[in-house]
């Protein structure tokens, strides 16, 4: 889809509203995380990108083990939103994330002191399965981890 067909994109306000109740449901299964309330919140094809890395994940099985990544390298890892913008085509979330880094991960080193960045987000929206097509991450990943 170009960006002028993105812009244009037609949508009714309930799909925003069930963009949200999504979004939602996929913040609560990270916060307590529940990997497979995850992955229902996610397409069969979805995608997970940290983009300007090479790092990226393919389809339900990459999210899972970007998830595990994740979560095992912080174990403690926190979001704190600072920023929410929900539209036809997807969310986009500001977050500043906290945590220990404790394991290994991405070709970063485990240090065991605390890290903390800003994270932009994008989870965009599939219309007809009513699901998110994953994350494009924006995050300084050297700064992050190297604490």
């Amino acid at each position: 889809m170009s960006i002028q067909q993105s812009i244009q994109f037609p949508f009714e306000p309930q799909e925003l509203a069930e963009i949200r109740e999504l979004w939602k449901k996929h913040s609560i299964a990270e916060d307590k995380r529940d990997i497979p309330g995850l992955l229902s919140t996610l397409t069969d094809d979805s995608v997970y990108e940290i983009l300007e890395t090479p790092h990226r994940w393919e389809g339900l099985a990459g999210a899972q083990r970007f998830y595990e990544s994740l979560i095992g390298a912080i174990p403690d890892v926190h979001f704190d939103l600072q920023h929410i913008v929900i539209g036809p085509q997807g969310v986009f979330e500001e977050a500043i994330v906290t945590g220990v880094f404790k394991n290994d991960t991405l070709g970063f080193k485990a240090h065991g002191k605390a890290v903390r960045g800003v994270v932009g987000i994008l989870f965009p929206w599939d219309a007809k399965k009513k699901l998110f097509k994953g994350e494009r991450i924006y995050i300084n990943l050297p700064a992050f981890l190297g604490g």
